[in-house]
């Protein structure tokens, strides 16, 4: 029995990270340098991610391009949203990431709570599927704030990576070395690969001033891009094996 998403490997976790930084450049573009606002460029990336996960449900079989789009258009939305929770409506970075992390752990628990597992192996139904994608764009989200609120502190942008690419480092010796529940730890590498994202793309296009290279949003959204096609074509990729959706193991 195979899912649609693809298996975890080192592959999956190169390319979702490339993924979470073409959607902080790719959404800064869209907010910031063309002027469109957090809300018009909310409303593009969003409706884009709607089109992609039906596509990505109706499909009857794994296709990396179409599950890949679907993460970046997720990601690019989760910039746009985050950005519109903490600065549009006022509420901060603290105040924007409680509510984002009560999402995400609301959508865990709903999708736990009707289907009786959130694990990737699970998600041989429609509506596995759904709460799949709801809480990705959450955890998307959420990531983007959280990355946001550490690098505009002390640490700037490249204390942050380093502080959000330990962690997940953390998480894979933790994978190896003890018996951590390893659906948590997988949704625990997932959030925390997103501030990673955001912080590295905040460092490639921020002002030197403020301490980042400058780079042209557009430029680098079109290089992570093309980094992120080619390594699609050329990193195998295979469906996830699943199970029943019995428990969280």
């Amino acid at each position: 029995m195979l899912t649609k998403v693809p298996a975890v490997t080192l592959g999956f976790w190169i390319i979702k990270i490339l993924a979470t930084t073409f959607g902080e450049t790719a959404g800064d573009t869209v907010s910031m340098s063309l002027n469109l606002g957090y809300l018009i460029g909310t409303a593009i990336f969003a409706t884009a991610l709607v089109v992609l996960v039906v596509a990505q449900i109706r499909a009857p079989r794994f296709h990396p391009a179409l599950y890949w789009a679907t993460i970046i258009a997720s990601t690019t939305a989760g910039t746009t949203m985050a950005d519109f929770a903490t600065r549009s409506i006022g509420i901060g970075y603290p105040g924007g990431s409680a509510l984002l992390l009560a999402c995400l752990l609301a959508s865990l628990f709903l999708w736990y709570r009707m289907l009786g597992s959130i694990s990737i192996q699970s998600l041989h139904r429609a509506d596995a599927e759904i709460y799949y994608w709801i809480t990705i764009t959450f955890s998307q989200t959420l990531g983007t704030a959280l990355g946001d609120w550490v690098a505009d502190g002390p640490l700037g942008y490249s204390g942050a990576a380093l502080i959000f690419g330990g962690a997940i480092a953390l998480l894979g010796i933790a994978y190896f070395t003890t018996r951590i529940d390893r659906v948590a730890l997988f949704w625990l590498a997932f959030v925390l690969t997103r501030p990673l994202g955001a912080a590295v793309g905040d460092f490639l296009d921020k002002p030197i001033a403020n301490g980042g290279l400058e780079l042209s949003r557009a430029a680098a959204s079109a290089v992570l891009a093309g980094a992120i096609i080619l390594l699609i074509w050329l990193v195998p990729q295979r469906a996830e094996r699943g199970h029943a959706p019995t428990s969280m193991n």
